[in-house]
C-alpha cells in the first residue's frame, strides 16, 4: 500500500442480524484486533440498531469502531419507528451506513433520500458510508459507471470532507451471491469514484477519502481486491458475522 494511500477501514455490516448473545462475535473480534493489525487497519462493526449503544459500550478502549446502519434525515420528530444521527451518535456510534442497496430496493429511497441521510450523520458528528453501485442489468448494459458517478453526485453532501465521508462501491448483483468482480472491474470503478470525487470535495480532499469495495468479500479474496489502486478497504456482509473470517478479511493488509 502505497504512504499516499488513506488508512485502511474494514467495516461490517450485519444486516438484520444479531442478538444480545452476539456480543460474543464482538468480543473475538475485539481480541483478534492485535497491535499489528491496529497499525496497518481501522476496524468498524455496524450492528442493528437494538444493539448499537450496548455494542458501543463493550467497545470501549478495543478501537473498534461502532456505527448504525441508517438513520432519518431530521434531528428528532414524529417519525415513528425511525432513528436519528443525533440518537445514533448519543448511543456510542462514530459510523453510519447511508444509501445501502438494500435501503435504496426495498425502501425506495433515491440519491437526494441518501444526500440528506449522509448530511444528517455529518451534522451530529459521525461520518457517513455513502454506498453505490450498480445492477447486473446495468452493468450489462455498459452503464456502470455512469449510474455510479450520477449516485455519487446525487447522494454526497456539499460539504463532505475526508473526516465526515467514506464511499462504498457496491456492485448490486454482487452482494450475497458470491460472485465478484474482476480485480481489473473493481478498478475501473473505484478509479472513477476517486476522479468524481475530485469534482465533488476538491482535489486535496479527493485522496484522503476512504473508497471501500463490499459484495461477497470474504479472507480468500480479500487480498486481491484489498490490493487494487483506490481500494481502501471492504464493506463486509455476511463474513463480518464470523469472527474469524472478518478479522481474516482484515489481514490482507498484513501482507
Amino acid at each position: 500500500m502505497s504512504v499516499d494511500r488513506p488508512r485502511p477501514l474494514v467495516a461490517g455490516n450485519w444486516k438484520m442480524n444479531g442478538l444480545r448473545a452476539s456480543a460474543k462475535v464482538l468480543g473475538e473480534i475485539q481480541a483478534g484486533y492485535t497491535a499489528a493489525l491496529k497499525s496497518k487497519v481501522d476496524l468498524a462493526i455496524c450492528p442493528p440498531a437494538t444493539l448499537v449503544g450496548s455494542f458501543a459500550v463493550l467497545s470501549v478502549g478495543s478501537r473498534v469502531a461502532i456505527g448504525g446502519q441508517d438513520c432519518h434525515a431530521k434531528e428528532s420528530g414524529a417519525y415513528t419507528g425511525e432513528i436519528s444521527a443525533e440518537m445514533l451518535a448519543d448511543a456510542g456510534a462514530t459510523y453510519v451506513l447511508a444509501g445501502h442497496s438494500e435501503r435504496r430496493q426495498y425502501n425506495g429511497e433515491k440519491d437526494a433520500d441518501v444526500a440528506a441521510k449522509a448530511a444528517a450523520a455529518q451534522r451530529a458528528g459521525l461520518t457517513a458510508i455513502v454506498c453505490v453501485g450498480e445492477t447486473k442489468a446495468e452493468r450489462e448494459a455498459g452503464r456502470t459507471l455512469n449510474v455510479v458517478r450520477k449516485q455519487l453526485r446525487g447522494s454526497i453532501p456539499a460539504d463532505s470532507t475526508s473526516q465526515n465521508l467514506v464511499v462504498a462501491y457496491e456492485p448490486v448483483w454482487a452482494i450475497g451471491t458470491g460472485l465478484t468482480p474482476t480485480a481489473a472491474d473493481v478498478a475501473e470503478v473505484h478509479a472513477a469514484i476517486r476522479e468524481e470525487l475530485r469534482r465533488l470535495v476538491g482535489k486535496a480532499e479527493q485522496s484522503r477519502v476512504r473508497i471501500l469495495y463490499g459484495g461477497s468479500v470474504k479472507p480468500s479474496n480479500a487480498a486481491e481486491l484489498m490490493a487494487v489502486d483506490n481500494v481502501d478497504g471492504a464493506l463486509v456482509g455476511g463474513a463480518s458475522l464470523i469472527a474469524a473470517d472478518f478479522l481474516g478479511i482484515a489481514g490482507a493488509y498484513l501482507g
